[in-house]
């Protein structure tokens, strides 16, 4: 499943490495500004505020947006730290040009007022996934990811999640003798046997198009019922309790501490003066 995730994003944001940021990497504050590294800078910066455009919605508050733009760029950096010198044609940037004029302006200004601003654990770039909607909790790193490395991504309560509109979603697929095997401490499914093959509970979802891996199964005649809960793979930050924590008067760096226990946020200069 962190495989999953990690392609996920990389599908999602940039991956790619401009000589601007390879600069700013390389060389610190020191870096001269050019002309070249300027314009990269700024298509950087234009494609991630079309990754944004693409994961919130314009009824989200003001806070609940500076946090996911904290991911986004978490995540862009996170990818220039393990991709090296990697470098994507430039043709692979977003398409920003159906993002409404008004629209784009708002997070522009979002993206400018938290500038350089990014998400740490233990003076590393902190693995920051999000989903829409949990199941009323989010799920422990461990569990879902086998993995220690990721003490951050804790069951966190997000019982306000339960009444979102799409929260809860049924439909039939066209299987049979489908058991969840096992699940972790959130109730999302981890195993899944469907005769004699077993499926990690992100596999299933995905063949099955599922909204997330947290779900019920009930035969129904040669099919089967599946009800899920939660929209996403429940880890990290739910959009939904985010946007709700937002409008409850909590600040964006609030909403990012609760859901990524120990992290903090630090900017860019602050990064490269503790990496020299």
């Amino acid at each position: 499943m962190l495989q999953r995730i990690k392609k996920t994003f990389a599908i999602l944001i940039i991956i790619v490495l401009l000589p601007y940021i390879i600069t700013i990497f390389m060389n610190g504050g020191n870096a001269q500004s050019t002309e070249k590294s300027d314009g990269a800078n700024e298509l950087l910066k234009a494609h991630c505020i079309g990754v944004l455009a693409k994961e919130v919605t314009s009824d989200y508050e003001e806070e609940m947006l500076k946090a996911q733009a904290l991911l986004v760029r978490t995540t862009v950096y996170k990818q220039v730290e393990e991709l090296g010198e990697a470098i994507v044609e430039q043709e692979n940037f977003g398409d920003i040009s159906d993002i409404d004029g008004a629209w784009y302006r708002k997070l522009e200004q979002i993206w400018d007022e938290t500038e350089g601003e990014v998400i740490m654990y233990q003076e590393k770039l902190a693995l920051v996934p999000f989903h829409q909607v949990s199941n009323g909790k989010t799920r422990n790193g461990k569990e879902a990811l086998g993995s220690e490395d990721y003490p951050y991504l804790q069951v966190r309560e997000c019982p306000k999640d339960v009444a979102a509109d799409n929260q809860m979603e049924s439909k039939f697929i066209e299987v049979k003798g489908a058991k969840v095997a096992s699940t972790d401490t959130a109730g999302y499914a981890l195993t899944v046997t469907v005769g004699e093959e077993t499926l990690t509970g992100e596999n299933f979802r995905d063949k099955y198009g599922l909204a997330s891996s947290c779900f019920e199964l009930q035969e129904f005649e040669a099919n089967t019922r599946v009800i899920t809960k939660g929209v996403g793979h429940g880890l990290g930050l739910s959009q939904y309790t985010a946007n709700e924590m937002a409008k409850e008067g909590q600040g964006y760096k609030e909403i990012l501490q609760y859901f990524f226990v120990g992290t903090e946020v630090k900017e860019v200069a602050q990064i490269l003066w503790d990496m020299e």
